[in-house]
């Protein structure tokens, strides 16, 4: 019986001891209410620099340096990729492009 008793108040403690809610857990609103809507959750977001620089990075897109241009046709073509992984990209687009201009 007192084994009993003692194991009983020790699940008591165990119980009391995991199931605490601190005062910092109940700081924060989203206990009660765990979703915000769209305009709050975007406030620190910048709309103007967000949309900048995505139109950068389409101005960037469509005009590509020459030699990146050059670049990815070579690595279209298996052929010259591998002709460029022994003797660089410059040479194996001359090689295999270079003669049709």
């Amino acid at each position: 019986m007192r084994t009993l008793i003692v194991l009983t108040f020790l699940a008591v403690l165990v119980m009391a001891a995991t199931c605490y809610e601190s005062h910092e857990s109940m700081e924060s609103h989203e206990h009660y209410y765990p979703f915000i809507n769209r305009r709050r959750a975007n406030d620190f977001i910048q709309a103007d620099t967000r949309l900048g620089a995505i139109t950068q990075e389409r101005i960037r897109e469509r005009t590509k340096a020459p030699h990146e241009r050059q670049r990815e046709m070579c690595e279209d073509y298996y052929p010259c990729e591998l002709y460029a992984y022994r003797h660089g990209y410059a040479a194996a687009y001359k090689h295999y492009f270079g003669r049709r201009r």
